[in-house]
């Protein structure tokens, strides 16, 4: 069984930064990519929601909105996916899910429980 633990949300002002992280604990596979999802209240999460992901040859995307803002990281040692938020904008206010996918693309086997962030002043 495999667990996807996220923490690092919360409030930060526009303009602001904050680091996500996802550590993941159980049995691994060696090829899957790992990916970073937000939702939005009163909204259905969709492969669309995609923030940020990073292959298993460590090549990454990022959705439009967030390219030169966002990095996303991962850890293979420690099993920790890292999500850096810089020049946060109230539109990224959203809850924050990790995801691994199952060996093929944009399909996912676990998800995080998820974490808030909310950008406001």
């Amino acid at each position: 069984q495999v667990q996807l633990v996220e923490s690092g949300g919360g409030l930060v002002q526009p303009g602001g930064s904050l680091n996500l992280s996802c550590t993941i604990s159980g049995t691994l596979h060696s090829m899957y990519s790992l990916s970073w999802y937000r939702q939005t209240p009163g909204e259905q999460r969709e492969l669309s929601d995609m923030v940020a992901v990073i292959w298993n040859a460590g090549r990454t995307n990022y959705r439009d909105s967030v390219g030169g803002r966002f990095t996303i990281a991962r850890d293979n040692v420690k099993n920790i996916l890292h999500l850096h938020m810089n020049n946060l904008k109230p539109e990224d206010s959203a809850v924050y899910y990790c995801a691994k996918s199952n060996g093929i693309p944009w399909e996912y086997d676990y998800w995080g429980q998820g974490t808030q962030v909310t950008v406001s002043s």
